[in-house]
């Protein structure tokens, strides 16, 4: 009798003691800790938005051969383009990493987003080509190919990794441990594959979409310093002072690099 005690009992300190450790993983579940309160005013919060313009003749980016991945090749229409450079058929610049680098209260501490961020690797191509998250929370690698993809994160701060994921459907989840803007992600098995995130401490980021367009929204009152990065053009910073419910539109432009 005490024997048969033992055995149910044992499983169940076991998983309590897993579960107080934070389970298998080397980084939080993002939503299983207490969330600490958003430290802002929302009722006094401010907004900046914006566009990237794009200026001169857009470059033509090469095709990518995918003849040797058929699963990838027929998901396109016609043979898909490297991401590098996307100008919009508005004249604005997709993929621009738009953040606040400069001007918040230091001491202010933001919850760590109990959603994760994805990033998926569908037509063997990234989606998205370029995304933000948070130190602290918790990125979500899909692969949605039938083929066998690898995730080669490349940081200088934080701590890098190289995952395998043979096939479709497969979740691996990493985290990133302190700010770095920006960090490369690429696919040893397909060059071409490459997205970059940007990892900061506060939520104030976006990234220019279809239409060129951004939006950081909750901002506490005060002067800022924006910073647009993008991986040809490089980075562009202007200043900007918002008021109490109010709503500032900035613009950036990025041009070609003259030529001799």
């Amino acid at each position: 009798m005490r024997r048969f005690w033992f055995r149910l009992v044992v499983p169940g300190l076991v998983s309590a003691w897993i579960a107080a450790c934070g389970g298998e993983g080397g980084g939080a579940a993002g939503g299983e800790a207490a969330q600490i309160p958003f430290p802002v005013d929302t009722t006094t919060a401010a907004t900046i938005t914006g566009t990237v313009r794009f200026e001169g003749t857009p470059p033509v980016m090469p095709t990518i051969d995918m003849s040797e991945e058929p699963a990838c090749r027929d998901k396109y229409t016609e043979p898909p383009r490297a991401q590098t450079v996307v100008v919009n058929p508005n004249g604005t610049l997709k993929n621009v990493f738009v953040y606040v680098k400069a001007g918040l209260d230091t001491t202010l501490r933001f919850p760590v987003p109990r959603d994760s961020a994805w990033i998926d690797q569908s037509g063997c191509r990234y989606e998205p080509h370029v995304f933000g998250m948070q130190v602290g929370q918790t990125l979500a690698i899909k692969n949605s190919d039938a083929v066998l993809h690898n995730i080669n994160a490349k940081p200088t701060a934080n701590r890098g990794f190289n995952i395998s994921q043979p096939q479709a459907g497969m979740v691996s989840t990493r985290t990133f441990q302190v700010p770095e803007i920006m960090i490369p992600i690429g696919c040893d098995v397909h060059g071409w594959m490459s997205a970059y995130v940007g990892v900061l401490r506060h939520p104030y980021f976006s990234t220019s979409g279809d239409d060129g367009s951004f939006t950081i929204t909750r901002l506490p009152p005060g002067t800022y310093t924006l910073e647009a990065w993008h991986e040809q053009y490089g980075t562009q910073t202007v200043e900007v002072t918002v008021g109490p419910n109010e709503t500032k539109t900035v613009e950036f432009v990025f041009r070609p690099a003259a030529t001799s």
